[in-house]
């Protein structure tokens, strides 16, 4: 299977903040699994254990055989909550899929390639976004998107649907959304920390 990787958990945790704070204070983290056609189980896992389940290139888009008190369930990472100053991990949910049904997964943008064109014009090439949402089957999941932006020139933008894509796999979302631009600085925003900088400059009459 595509990016698999296996996670064990414990069901029937008990539920409530002051229990799952518990929970987290043992190197656990509450969590749900979910899916078509199943009653919710309430689990946790090993902090540890999830850490190295989701260290692989798949990242949190690996496909888990999830391990639940003697039940394996192939499972995707639905949504990690974390905390808001620390950001760790705080509550986890899982959901369970059929291996040859398409999901709806947001993978990761990642450039590749040298826009000659557009440095040598003193401009950026700029990932306007940092996951495109897909639709794939699990067996077809990409670890990320790559983009090559070599032949990009200045001003140009590479839209979501002109984004190549593995076969067996489609975006979701505006087609027009912006997915790369390149940035350039105004001439104003360029001229003005010159005039500043220019010691040449006539100084400003003394106040009288």
């Amino acid at each position: 299977m595509s990016n698999q990787t296996s996670l064990t958990a414990v069901a029937n945790r008990p539920t409530g903040s002051s229990a799952s704070r518990r929970l987290r204070a043992e190197g656990r983290i509450p969590g749900v699994l979910y899916g078509h056609g199943m009653t919710p189980i309430a689990l946790s896992v090993e902090r540890r254990d999830l850490r190295v389940a989701l260290s692989g290139p798949a990242g949190v888009n690996a496909i888990l055989e999830l391990s639940v008190d003697g039940s394996t369930y192939p499972a995707i990472v639905k949504e990690l909550q974390r905390h808001p100053v620390r950001r760790t991990v705080s509550h986890i949910d899982f959901q369970q899929i059929n291996m040859n049904e398409e999901i709806t997964v947001a993978v990761p943008v990642r450039l590749t390639g040298n826009a000659k064109a557009v440095l040598a014009e003193g401009g950026l090439v700029d990932a306007a976004v940092d996951t495109i949402d897909i639709r794939c089957t699990a067996m077809t999941l990409p670890n990320e998107i790559v983009i090559d932006v070599t032949e990009m020139q200045p001003y140009d933008v590479i839209r979501l649907s002109e984004v190549a894509l593995p076969a067996g796999v489609s975006a979701v979302g505006d087609p027009d959304t912006a997915v790369v631009t390149t940035l350039f600085q105004s001439k104003e925003e360029v001229a003005a920390p010159a005039a500043e900088a220019d010691p040449a400059a006539p100084a400003a009459p003394a106040a009288e």
